[in-house]
Order: C-alpha cells, then structure tokens, then sequence
C-alpha cells in the first residue's frame, strides 16, 4: 500500500475517534513517552557547561533514533503504519479543545478561561472573552499545522522515520525551545530544527485555509501579516485563520506576569470576539482538513 493510501486511512480512523480515552487511560501515549525521554534528558545534561553542544547531541540522538524507530516499525506492515499515524495525528482532539473554549465561554468567563487554559501557555487569568475566544483561534490555527499537517507531510516525504523524527523534534521544541536563561542553550538546536520542519507545512496550513474560504486572492497579505508574528512558521496558518474569520489575532499578551505588546495580525478585523468566532474557527479547521485529505487522496490514486 503506498503511504499517500496509508495517510488517507489514518486521517479518516483520527478523525472518527480522535484519542478514546480508555486506551490512553491503559497505555501511555507515544507524544508522553517522548516528553518524558527529554524531560529525563532535561535533568542529567542541562547544566554546568557547553549546554548547547549538549543540546545538540541530544537533537542528533532524537533524530537518529526517531528513524531507526520508524524503520523498525515501518516492517510491521501497512496495518500498523495505519494506526500510529493516526494516534500522532491530532485533528479531532484539536478540534475538541478548541471547541470546548467556545462551549465553556457560553457558561461563563472563568469556564472559558480554564478551558483555554488547556491549550495555551499565556497567562489566562485576567483575559476578558475577546482574550478567550482569539486564543483559542489562535491555538487552533498554529496547531493545524503542527498537529496534522506537519505529520502528514513528512510522513508523506519520508514514512514513519520522517513522522517520528518530525514529532520528537517539535515535542523537544514545545518542551525546551524556549528563549530563557535556562533554556536559551540547550534548547536551541531543538528550536532552530523545529522551525526547519515547519517551514513548508506551515504555509500549506496557510494555503489550505485560504483556499476553503477567501481563495489564494489574498495571499500577499497572509504573507505580509504573517512577517510580523514572533514566530518564523505560526504566523502564517494564524494569519490564514484571521483573514477567513475577518478577526485580528495576536496583539498584545502576558506570559509569565510580563506584558509582551505583539503587533496583531489582520489588525483591521473585528476585534470583539466571542464563542461563536470560536465555533467558525473549529469549522476552518475541519474544512482545512478536509481539504488536504482531498489532496492526499489524489496522491493515493496516482
């Protein structure tokens, strides 16, 4: 079977059951097993010196390891290759949790902000529903590109070597790719490699937004909202997002109890945002997604 053919099942099998929880409640997920690898590897090698050069063998380590996982599995045979993908796929619990940003705002502010809570690491406490509601968006469009389309894609490139490398790499990011003191060093291998591999699926995220709602007319000023987010890759499937949904996103944010003033992007979108905005961001997603399942099928047929 080919691995465009593969894909498609595993897309189809992660969209109908996301993660069943009574199978995670008995085994441990693959993305926490590889959080605890580096948080191990956190502890015994982030200190004293030449952090960076640690940080460094440790991404080559995770690299190597990623492939040789992969082509050890990849022998078990299409089957197999079926499920792990579709467990490393994460379009339906994305959509679940930001969905359930929006069901919990129309219970009440400090439900939207526990729930959003869940999905960002900005300081959520003091967010109004606008707040709420963009982070979820938010959230939503930059994990469309890491959670599904990043995985397809390099799974569709390189098989289960490539799925594996590609979510240890931005599970390392997510963990230690952060500009602190601590971090800084050690994590910046991790950080810079992550930004590689979400260079190309992050603006096929973009492109696959734009195309289910305004088309590609608008693509100058994706890209050109997309320049001023913090981030080299996430502005652009955000940027995508904010343009289907007439919203301005980013702006201003607290992380840590420090204000950090980011530009927004879309800036002349609608600014007052609540849990119906939240509901069309979820079916962005699911169109996005739908439309990259055509895509695949076709490459599955040829």
């Amino acid at each position: 079977m080919s691995t465009a053919c593969i894909l498609v099942f595993a897309m189809l099998l992660d969209a109908a059951l996301g993660e069943p929880p009574w199978v995670w409640r008995r085994l441990p997920h693959p993305a926490v097993l590889m959080g605890r690898l580096i948080s191990w590897a956190d502890v015994q090698f982030n200190k004293d010196s030449a952090r960076q050069a640690k940080g460094i063998v440790l991404v080559a380590g995770l690299v190597l390891g990623g492939w040789l996982l992969g082509v050890v599995l990849s022998a078990f045979g299409w089957v197999v290759e079926i499920l792990i993908v579709a467990v490393l796929l994460a379009q339906r619990s994305l959509v679940s949790h930001v969905q359930a940003v929006g069901d919990a705002l129309r219970v009440s502010l400090g439900d939207g902000r526990r729930a959003v809570g869940q999905i960002v690491s900005r300081d959520t406490g003091e967010l109004d529903e606008t707040a709420v509601a963009r982070s979820a968006i938010e959230s939503g469009a930059e994990n469309l590109s890491d959670g599904v389309i990043a995985p397809a894609f390099w799974f569709l490139i390189a098989g289960l070597p490539g799925l594996l490398i590609y979510k240890v790499i931005n599970t390392a990011d997510s963990m230690i790719g952060y500009r602190t003191e601590r971090y800084s060093d050690f994590g910046w291998a991790a950080a810079r490699l992550d930004d590689v591999l979400n260079w190309v699926p992050a603006r096929i995220s973009a492109a696959l937004i734009a195309l289910v709602h305004l088309g590609l007319r608008d693509w100058k000023a994706i890209r050109t909202d997309a320049s001023l987010h913090r981030s080299p890759n996430a502005g652009w499937p955000e940027s995508a997002m904010a343009r289907a949904l007439n919203v301005a996103v980013s702006g201003p944010r607290s992380y840590g109890g420090q204000l950090r003033d980011f530009p927004y992007v879309n800036e002349f979108g609608r600014r007052t945002l609540g849990p119906d905005d939240v509901d069309a961001a979820c079916r962005a997603l699911w169109l996005s997604w739908s439309a990259a399942l055509c895509i695949v099928l076709v490459f599955s047929l040829l």
